[in-house]
């Protein structure tokens, strides 16, 4: 299936690097996190560039994102962190920070945005320059471990077959109920 030409999707995603290595620190992107969420509904999350495998993965984790919340399936409070979980393809949050999330050791990053959020003005406000080289890039084998595919998955299939691995994960996520319980009431 095609993807929309950019210029007409609501969600806008950059490859952008810091400017300097650890800088900002992690706890201030968060903090910045928390600050946009408040000042807009329009939501505005980072990743480690090397953890996502191209603009489908993340059209593909937003489209389920949007999916779930229309049926009133929403995990966390925070659509920005439930993002994360789809795009880690993962149902608990750190394990999914972990896998997706920008640390310290991060350099290349993912800023992605809902419009009328301005890019410019967020790269600027997160301390980061415009990298067009981060992202989008081919799903590589580094992606796929991150993510927790495993070697003798993707080695079971042609290259140009990995993203779909990671399409897969996605899909499979069901965030319906809270890992553990049961989505209906026990007797």
């Amino acid at each position: 299936m095609p993807l929309p030409p950019p210029e007409s999707r609501t969600l806008l995603a950059l490859g952008a690097r810091r400017r300097r290595p650890g800088s900002p620190p992690t706890e201030a992107i968060v903090r910045t996190l928390r600050e946009l969420a408040k000042e807009s509904e329009a939501l505005v999350a980072l990743f480690d560039a090397r953890a996502v495998g191209g603009e489908r993965h993340l059209l593909s984790a937003w489209a389920h994102l949007g999916r779930a919340r229309g049926r009133g399936e929403s995990r966390l409070r925070d659509r920005g962190a439930e993002l994360v979980l789809y795009v880690a393809g993962d149902d608990q949050l750190p394990r999914a920070l972990a896998k997706v999330g920008v640390s310290p050791a991060t350099v290349e990053v993912v800023l992605v945005a809902e419009r009328p959020r301005d890019p410019t003005a967020l790269l600027d406000r997160f301390e980061l320059d415009l990298d067009p080289s981060a992202y989008p890039r081919p799903v590589d084998p580094e992606t796929l471990g991150r993510l927790g595919i495993e070697p003798a998955e993707w080695a079971a299939v042609p290259p140009s077959a990995w993203e779909g691995l990671l399409l897969e994960r996605v899909a499979l996520l069901d965030l319906s109920a809270p890992s553990g319980r049961s989505p209906t009431p026990k007797h």
